[in-house]
Protein backbone atom coordinates (compact mmCIF):
# COMPACT_ATOMS: atom_id res chain seq x y z
CA UNK A 1 0.00 0.00 0.00
CA UNK A 2 1.53 3.32 -1.06
CA UNK A 3 1.95 6.09 1.45
CA UNK A 4 0.21 9.46 0.97
CA UNK A 5 2.42 12.24 -0.37
CA UNK A 6 4.64 13.84 2.27
CA UNK A 7 6.45 17.15 1.81
CA UNK A 8 8.54 19.30 4.14
CA UNK A 9 8.78 23.06 3.59
CA UNK A 10 12.12 24.09 5.06
CA UNK A 11 13.73 27.49 5.49
CA UNK A 12 15.52 29.85 7.81
CA UNK A 13 12.41 31.24 9.44
CA UNK A 14 11.06 34.76 8.84
CA UNK A 15 11.01 33.89 5.13
CA UNK A 16 7.24 33.89 4.57
CA UNK A 17 6.74 30.31 5.63
CA UNK A 18 3.88 30.99 8.07
CA UNK A 19 1.93 32.54 5.19
CA UNK A 20 2.67 29.45 3.10
CA UNK A 21 1.19 27.25 5.85
CA UNK A 22 -1.96 29.37 5.81
CA UNK A 23 -2.12 29.10 2.02
CA UNK A 24 -1.73 25.33 2.13
CA UNK A 25 -4.43 25.00 4.79
CA UNK A 26 -6.90 26.41 2.27
CA UNK A 27 -6.33 23.53 -0.17
CA UNK A 28 -8.97 20.81 0.23
CA UNK A 29 -6.49 18.01 -0.47
CA UNK A 30 -3.70 19.18 1.86
CA UNK A 31 -3.17 18.48 5.56
CA UNK A 32 -1.16 21.56 6.51
CA UNK A 33 1.01 20.95 9.58
CA UNK A 34 2.45 24.18 10.91
CA UNK A 35 5.52 24.31 13.17
CA UNK A 36 5.40 20.63 14.13
CA UNK A 37 9.03 19.53 14.15
CA UNK A 38 10.83 22.68 15.28
CA UNK A 39 8.31 23.11 18.10
CA UNK A 40 9.07 19.55 19.24
CA UNK A 41 12.83 20.10 19.16
CA UNK A 42 15.10 19.13 20.80
CA UNK A 43 14.44 15.42 20.59
CA UNK A 44 11.72 15.44 17.94
CA UNK A 45 13.32 12.62 15.94
CA UNK A 46 14.98 10.10 18.27
CA UNK A 47 17.09 7.38 16.72
CA UNK A 48 15.94 4.64 19.07
CA UNK A 49 12.59 2.84 18.93
CA UNK A 50 9.95 4.12 21.32
CA UNK A 51 6.49 3.01 22.35
CA UNK A 52 3.29 4.99 22.10
CA UNK A 53 3.55 6.48 25.59
CA UNK A 54 7.10 7.67 24.91
CA UNK A 55 6.05 9.20 21.61
CA UNK A 56 3.13 10.95 23.27
CA UNK A 57 5.53 12.46 25.80
CA UNK A 58 7.39 14.14 22.92
CA UNK A 59 4.13 15.67 21.69
CA UNK A 60 2.61 16.51 25.07
CA UNK A 61 5.57 17.92 26.98
CA UNK A 62 5.87 21.70 27.19
CA UNK A 63 8.75 23.93 26.10
CA UNK A 64 10.31 26.31 28.69
CA UNK A 65 10.78 29.26 26.33
CA UNK A 66 7.21 29.11 25.03
CA UNK A 67 5.77 28.81 28.54
CA UNK A 68 7.87 31.70 29.81
CA UNK A 69 6.82 33.98 26.96
CA UNK A 70 3.17 33.09 27.62
CA UNK A 71 3.59 33.86 31.33
CA UNK A 72 5.16 37.20 30.41
CA UNK A 73 2.17 38.01 28.21
CA UNK A 74 4.30 38.12 25.05
CA UNK A 75 3.84 34.77 23.30
CA UNK A 76 5.85 34.03 20.17
CA UNK A 77 3.77 35.21 17.18
CA UNK A 78 3.60 31.74 15.62
CA UNK A 79 2.18 30.20 18.80
CA UNK A 80 -1.57 30.30 18.25
CA UNK A 81 -2.80 28.55 21.40
CA UNK A 82 -2.22 31.48 23.82
CA UNK A 83 -4.39 33.73 21.64
CA UNK A 84 -7.44 31.50 22.12
CA UNK A 85 -6.54 29.86 25.43
CA UNK A 86 -7.95 26.54 26.52
CA UNK A 87 -7.27 24.58 29.67
CA UNK A 88 -3.46 24.73 29.41
CA UNK A 89 -1.49 27.70 30.70
CA UNK A 90 2.05 28.98 30.68
CA UNK A 91 2.17 28.34 34.43
CA UNK A 92 1.31 24.67 34.13
CA UNK A 93 2.82 24.15 30.68
CA UNK A 94 1.25 24.09 27.22
CA UNK A 95 1.83 20.84 25.30
CA UNK A 96 4.15 21.48 22.37
CA UNK A 97 1.66 19.96 19.93
CA UNK A 98 -0.94 22.51 21.07
CA UNK A 99 1.22 25.61 20.60
CA UNK A 100 0.73 25.93 16.82
CA UNK A 101 0.09 22.62 15.05
CA UNK A 102 -3.37 21.82 16.44
CA UNK A 103 -4.83 25.37 16.61
CA UNK A 104 -3.70 25.82 13.00
CA UNK A 105 -6.11 22.99 12.14
CA UNK A 106 -9.03 23.50 14.51
CA UNK A 107 -10.74 26.08 16.68
CA UNK A 108 -10.79 23.60 19.59
CA UNK A 109 -7.28 22.16 19.92
CA UNK A 110 -8.00 20.71 23.39
CA UNK A 111 -10.64 18.37 21.97
CA UNK A 112 -8.34 17.23 19.16
CA UNK A 113 -5.44 16.78 21.61
CA UNK A 114 -7.61 14.55 23.82
CA UNK A 115 -8.80 12.51 20.84
CA UNK A 116 -5.26 11.82 19.66
CA UNK A 117 -3.97 10.58 22.99
CA UNK A 118 -5.60 7.12 23.22
CA UNK A 119 -4.85 6.36 19.57
CA UNK A 120 -1.15 7.21 19.78
CA UNK A 121 -0.37 5.95 23.29
CA UNK A 122 -1.74 2.51 22.37
CA UNK A 123 0.81 2.02 19.61
CA UNK A 124 3.49 -0.65 20.03
CA UNK A 125 7.20 0.14 20.12
CA UNK A 126 8.76 1.10 16.82
CA UNK A 127 10.66 3.81 14.94
CA UNK A 128 9.66 7.43 15.48
CA UNK A 129 8.72 7.79 11.81
CA UNK A 130 6.01 5.15 12.18
CA UNK A 131 4.46 7.03 15.08
CA UNK A 132 4.55 10.29 13.14
CA UNK A 133 2.88 8.63 10.15
CA UNK A 134 0.15 7.40 12.50
CA UNK A 135 -0.25 10.98 13.76
CA UNK A 136 -0.49 12.24 10.18
CA UNK A 137 -3.10 9.62 9.32
CA UNK A 138 -5.21 10.44 12.36
CA UNK A 139 -5.08 14.17 11.66
CA UNK A 140 -5.95 13.57 8.00
CA UNK A 141 -8.97 11.50 9.02
CA UNK A 142 -10.18 14.17 11.43
CA UNK A 143 -9.18 17.39 9.62
CA UNK A 144 -9.13 16.37 5.95
CA UNK A 145 -6.42 16.37 3.33
CA UNK A 146 -4.51 13.36 1.99
CA UNK A 147 -1.26 15.10 1.04
CA UNK A 148 0.72 15.95 4.17
CA UNK A 149 2.81 19.14 4.12
CA UNK A 150 4.77 20.00 7.27
CA UNK A 151 6.22 23.50 7.47
CA UNK A 152 8.43 24.79 10.25
CA UNK A 153 10.50 27.92 10.54
CA UNK A 154 14.20 27.55 11.36
CA UNK A 155 14.09 24.07 9.82
CA UNK A 156 16.86 23.96 7.19
CA UNK A 157 19.18 22.14 9.57
CA UNK A 158 16.56 19.41 10.04
CA UNK A 159 16.62 18.35 6.38
CA UNK A 160 19.14 15.48 6.79
CA UNK A 161 17.26 13.97 9.73
CA UNK A 162 13.90 14.38 8.03
CA UNK A 163 15.27 12.59 4.97
CA UNK A 164 16.71 9.83 7.16
CA UNK A 165 13.40 9.17 8.91
CA UNK A 166 11.12 9.83 5.91
CA UNK A 167 13.01 8.72 2.78
CA UNK A 168 9.87 9.07 0.65
CA UNK A 169 9.49 12.78 1.42
CA UNK A 170 9.88 15.68 -0.95
CA UNK A 171 11.14 19.11 0.09
CA UNK A 172 10.39 22.73 -0.71
CA UNK A 173 13.14 25.22 0.07
CA UNK A 174 11.43 28.53 0.80
CA UNK A 175 13.78 31.49 1.01
CA UNK A 176 13.61 35.26 1.16
CA UNK A 177 16.03 38.08 0.35
CA UNK A 178 18.69 38.04 3.05
CA UNK A 179 18.51 41.65 4.29
CA UNK A 180 14.71 41.58 4.62
CA UNK A 181 14.80 38.17 6.31
CA UNK A 182 17.54 39.19 8.73
CA UNK A 183 15.74 42.40 9.68
CA UNK A 184 12.62 40.38 10.46
CA UNK A 185 14.74 37.99 12.55
CA UNK A 186 16.04 40.92 14.58
CA UNK A 187 12.47 41.75 15.63
CA UNK A 188 11.42 38.19 16.53
CA UNK A 189 11.80 36.82 20.08
CA UNK A 190 12.88 33.38 18.90
CA UNK A 191 15.83 34.76 16.97
CA UNK A 192 16.55 37.28 19.70
CA UNK A 193 16.85 34.28 22.03
CA UNK A 194 19.35 32.66 19.67
CA UNK A 195 21.59 35.73 19.83
CA UNK A 196 21.10 36.11 23.58
CA UNK A 197 21.95 32.44 24.09
CA UNK A 198 25.10 32.85 22.01
CA UNK A 199 26.26 35.58 24.40
CA UNK A 200 24.89 34.26 27.69
CA UNK A 201 26.19 30.69 27.34
CA UNK A 202 29.49 31.43 25.62
CA UNK A 203 31.89 28.73 26.71
CA UNK A 204 29.19 26.75 28.56
CA UNK A 205 29.45 23.80 26.17
CA UNK A 206 27.01 20.96 26.94
CA UNK A 207 25.78 22.83 30.03
CA UNK A 208 24.21 25.58 27.89
CA UNK A 209 20.70 24.04 27.53
CA UNK A 210 20.41 23.40 31.27
CA UNK A 211 21.62 26.93 32.03
CA UNK A 212 19.03 28.39 29.68
CA UNK A 213 16.25 26.26 31.17
CA UNK A 214 17.12 27.48 34.69
CA UNK A 215 17.01 31.09 33.54
CA UNK A 216 13.64 30.63 31.81
CA UNK A 217 12.14 28.93 34.86
CA UNK A 218 13.07 31.87 37.09
CA UNK A 219 10.33 34.49 36.62
CA UNK A 220 12.52 37.09 38.34
CA UNK A 221 14.91 36.88 35.38
CA UNK A 222 14.15 39.77 33.00
CA UNK A 223 13.82 37.77 29.80
CA UNK A 224 12.06 40.55 27.88
CA UNK A 225 14.83 42.97 28.75
CA UNK A 226 17.47 40.44 27.76
CA UNK A 227 15.87 39.86 24.38
CA UNK A 228 15.43 43.57 23.69
CA UNK A 229 19.06 44.49 24.36
CA UNK A 230 20.71 46.25 21.39
CA UNK A 231 22.13 43.82 18.84
CA UNK A 232 23.45 45.06 15.47
CA UNK A 233 21.17 43.89 12.71
CA UNK A 234 24.26 42.71 10.82
CA UNK A 235 24.58 39.88 13.36
CA UNK A 236 21.26 38.55 12.13
CA UNK A 237 22.54 38.90 8.57
CA UNK A 238 25.52 36.73 9.50
CA UNK A 239 23.16 34.21 11.12
CA UNK A 240 21.04 34.13 7.95
CA UNK A 241 24.14 33.56 5.80
CA UNK A 242 25.33 30.67 7.98
CA UNK A 243 21.91 29.05 7.90
CA UNK A 244 21.63 29.41 4.12
CA UNK A 245 25.12 28.14 3.26
CA UNK A 246 24.89 25.19 5.64
CA UNK A 247 21.30 24.47 4.62
CA UNK A 248 22.08 24.43 0.90
CA UNK A 249 24.80 21.86 1.53
CA UNK A 250 22.15 19.69 3.21
CA UNK A 251 19.72 20.14 0.33
CA UNK A 252 22.38 19.44 -2.30
CA UNK A 253 22.91 16.04 -0.68
CA UNK A 254 19.29 15.03 -1.36
CA UNK A 255 18.37 12.97 -4.44
CA UNK A 256 17.78 14.88 -7.69
CA UNK A 257 14.25 16.13 -8.19
CA UNK A 258 13.21 15.97 -4.54
CA UNK A 259 13.76 19.67 -3.75
CA UNK A 260 11.78 22.57 -5.19
CA UNK A 261 13.35 26.01 -4.57
CA UNK A 262 10.80 28.76 -4.00
CA UNK A 263 11.69 32.42 -3.49
CA UNK A 264 9.15 34.28 -1.38
CA UNK A 265 9.49 37.32 -3.63
CA UNK A 266 8.59 35.19 -6.67
CA UNK A 267 5.55 33.89 -4.80
CA UNK A 268 4.40 37.44 -4.12
CA UNK A 269 5.10 38.56 -7.69
CA UNK A 270 3.36 35.68 -9.48
CA UNK A 271 1.27 33.75 -6.95
CA UNK A 272 -0.80 31.72 -9.41
CA UNK A 273 2.25 30.48 -11.31
CA UNK A 274 4.29 29.68 -8.21
CA UNK A 275 1.39 28.01 -6.38
CA UNK A 276 0.72 25.87 -9.46
CA UNK A 277 4.36 24.75 -9.32
CA UNK A 278 4.00 24.08 -5.60
CA UNK A 279 0.83 22.03 -6.07
CA UNK A 280 2.51 19.85 -8.66
CA UNK A 281 5.50 19.25 -6.42
CA UNK A 282 3.46 18.21 -3.38
CA UNK A 283 1.13 16.01 -5.42
CA UNK A 284 -2.19 17.89 -5.55
CA UNK A 285 -4.17 19.70 -8.23
CA UNK A 286 -3.90 23.51 -8.53
CA UNK A 287 -7.56 23.99 -7.68
CA UNK A 288 -8.75 27.32 -9.20
CA UNK A 289 -10.74 28.28 -6.12
CA UNK A 290 -7.68 27.62 -3.98
CA UNK A 291 -5.48 29.75 -6.23
CA UNK A 292 -7.96 32.62 -5.99
CA UNK A 293 -8.27 32.37 -2.20
CA UNK A 294 -4.54 31.98 -1.65
CA UNK A 295 -3.76 35.30 -3.26
CA UNK A 296 -5.57 37.08 -0.46
CA UNK A 297 -3.27 35.58 2.16
CA UNK A 298 -0.02 36.84 0.65
CA UNK A 299 1.21 40.30 1.69
CA UNK A 300 3.16 42.04 -1.04
CA UNK A 301 4.19 44.77 1.39
CA UNK A 302 6.83 42.50 2.89
CA UNK A 303 9.26 43.11 0.02
CA UNK A 304 12.16 45.50 0.47
CA UNK A 305 11.59 46.16 4.18
CA UNK A 306 15.32 46.58 4.84
CA UNK A 307 15.52 49.52 2.41
CA UNK A 308 14.42 51.88 5.19
CA UNK A 309 17.48 51.19 7.35
CA UNK A 310 20.06 53.98 7.78
CA UNK A 311 22.75 53.67 5.08
CA UNK A 312 25.50 52.51 7.43
CA UNK A 313 23.32 49.76 8.94
CA UNK A 314 22.07 48.65 5.56
CA UNK A 315 25.61 48.47 4.16
CA UNK A 316 26.77 46.35 7.11
CA UNK A 317 23.71 44.13 6.72
CA UNK A 318 24.30 43.65 2.99
CA UNK A 319 27.90 42.68 3.68
CA UNK A 320 26.85 40.16 6.33
CA UNK A 321 24.29 38.64 3.94
CA UNK A 322 26.72 38.38 1.01
CA UNK A 323 27.84 34.74 1.59
CA UNK A 324 24.25 33.50 1.73
CA UNK A 325 23.16 35.64 -1.22
CA UNK A 326 26.02 34.31 -3.34
CA UNK A 327 25.25 30.72 -2.35
CA UNK A 328 21.61 31.12 -3.40
CA UNK A 329 22.64 32.72 -6.71
CA UNK A 330 25.09 29.91 -7.45
CA UNK A 331 22.45 27.29 -6.75
CA UNK A 332 19.95 29.10 -8.98
CA UNK A 333 22.48 29.07 -11.82
CA UNK A 334 23.01 25.34 -11.41
CA UNK A 335 19.26 24.73 -11.41
CA UNK A 336 18.73 26.84 -14.55
CA UNK A 337 21.55 25.02 -16.33
CA UNK A 338 19.74 21.74 -15.97
CA UNK A 339 18.42 19.22 -13.44
CA UNK A 340 21.29 18.78 -11.01
CA UNK A 341 21.61 17.28 -7.59
CA UNK A 342 18.85 18.40 -5.29
CA UNK A 343 17.40 20.91 -7.75
CA UNK A 344 14.04 21.19 -9.42
CA UNK A 345 12.85 24.14 -11.45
Amino acid sequence: MSRPPLTFVVGTGRCGSTAVSRVLRLHPSVLSLSELFTTLEPGALPEQDLDGEEFWEILASSRPFADRMIRDGTPVPEHLYPRSPGRFTGAGGVPALCLTTLPHLTSDPDVLFDALRPVLTARPAGPAAGHYRALFAELSARCGGHAVVERSGFSLSLAPRLRQHFPEARFVHLYRAGPDCALSMSRHPGFQLIEFLADATHGSGPEAPAKLERMLADDSFDLTGALKRPVPVARYGALWSRMITEGLSHLDALPPGTVMPLAFEDLLEAPEHQLTRLAGHIGVEPDPEWLAAAGGVLDGGRRGTSDVLPPSQREALLTACTPGTRALAARARRTQAGPGRGGRS
